[in-house]
Parts: structure tokens; C-alpha cells; sequence
């Protein structure tokens, strides 16, 4: 049994980061797709008209889908492209300095956006998680505000379903509380007298 939920836990966790693999693929592929066609369309257009701010799309797409490694890696790509694109166009530059100047300062651009959109991506995820289990909260709160049918002889409660349940067991499975038991003060006195009583 516990080998058969092993392997299916390591089945799981295999097919899943397939899964993650297959849309890093698509996202990474699709983002240097765009890269490549905003590219184009920089140098067919000349110099005069720019497609900068379009770069940003692609290392959007890759910062909020893959991470942070993927918004770097498509920033680099982009401002290579960009790189190239300025020098394939011919722009008229005073100096070659200026083309290497302009592309660092694209890259940094494009650095901060990706990081930017990655740490957007992480409070999305985090805002979701907290949602989530505000949610879980608020369902075991409406669980415990109704009013519960209680035997006044055993304790026992009756479920929705009209089962009986210990009282123990019922808050445990419906909370994510725990019991441990001991004696209040005056049962615990009380046992003290039994015992003394017992022994005597």
C-alpha cells in the first residue's frame, strides 16, 4: 500500500514537471517567435520608425510563465536582436559606442520589466494561495456556526447525513483542531477521591 502511494506520487510529480517542461517550451518558443517578428519588422521599417516598446511583450510572456531565468534570457535575446537590427538598418551614428550604449540600456529596460512582471507573477500566485485558504477558513467556520445535534446522554453528535459521531472525533474532522485530554480541576479532584476511595 504505502509502496503503491509512493509510486503514484512519483508518477504524479514525473507527469507534471512533463507538463511544466512542454509549457516552457510553448512559451519560450512563442516568446522568440515574436522577438524574431518584431526584429523584422525594426528593420524593414528603417530607423525611423522604432518597435521597442513591442520587445517588452515576449519578455512579459516569458517572466510571468516560465520565471525569472526565462524573463532574463528573452531580455538578452531581445536586446541582441535589437543589437543587430541597429546595425543591419545602418542608423547613422556619430559613434559605434552609441549602438552598444542604446543596447544597454535596452537590455536594462528590458531586464526591468522582466523582473518586474516576475515579481507580479509570485504576489498573483501568493494572493491566490491566500484566497484559497481564506476560503477553507471560512468553509470550516460556516461548518462550526451551525447548530449541532448533540445527545444529552453520550455526547454524540448527529451529522448533516444523520450520522453519530464522537465529539472528539466530529470537531477533529471538521476543524483542524486536536485533542489531548486531561482533567479540569474539579474532575480531576474528584478522581483523586475515587482512587483514594479504591484503595482503601
Amino acid at each position: 500500500m504505502i509502496v503503491s502511494n509512493e509510486t503514484s506520487l512519483a508518477n504524479m510529480i514525473e507527469k507534471s514537471t512533463k507538463l511544466i517542461n512542454r509549457t516552457n517550451v510553448f512559451w519560450g518558443t512563442s516568446s522568440i517567435i515574436i522577438v524574431i517578428i518584431v526584429g523584422l519588422l525594426d528593420w524593414f521599417t528603417g530607423y525611423e520608425l522604432n518597435f521597442f516598446v513591442f520587445y517588452f511583450i515576449p519578455i512579459s510572456i516569458c517572466a510571468w510563465f516560465i520565471g525569472l531565468s526565462g524573463g532574463i534570457i528573452m531580455s538578452l535575446f531581445s536586446a541582441i536582436v535589437w543589437f543587430w537590427v541597429d546595425i543591419l538598418t545602418q542608423a547613422p551614428h556619430a559613434s559605434q559606442y552609441y549602438v552598444v550604449w542604446n543596447t544597454l540600456i535596452r537590455l536594462v529596460a528590458f531586464l526591468s520589466i522582466g523582473y518586474s512582471v516576475f515579481k507580479i507573477s509570485i504576489l498573483n500566485a501568493s494572493e491566490h494561495s491566500l484566497t484559497n485558504n481564506l476560503r477553507q477558513s471560512l468553509m470550516e467556520i460556516k461548518t462550526m456556526e451551525a447548530i449541532l445535534p448533540i445527545c444529552c446522554q453520550c455526547k454524540k453528535i448527529r451529522d448533516e447525513k444523520g450520522n453519530w459521531h464522537q465529539i472528539e472525533s466530529y470537531i477533529r474532522d471538521h476543524t483542524n483542531s486536536e485533542f489531548s485530554h486531561g482533567y479540569c480541576p474539579d474532575c480531576g479532584q474528584k478522581a483523586m477521591e475515587e482512587i483514594k476511595q479504591f484503595r482503601k
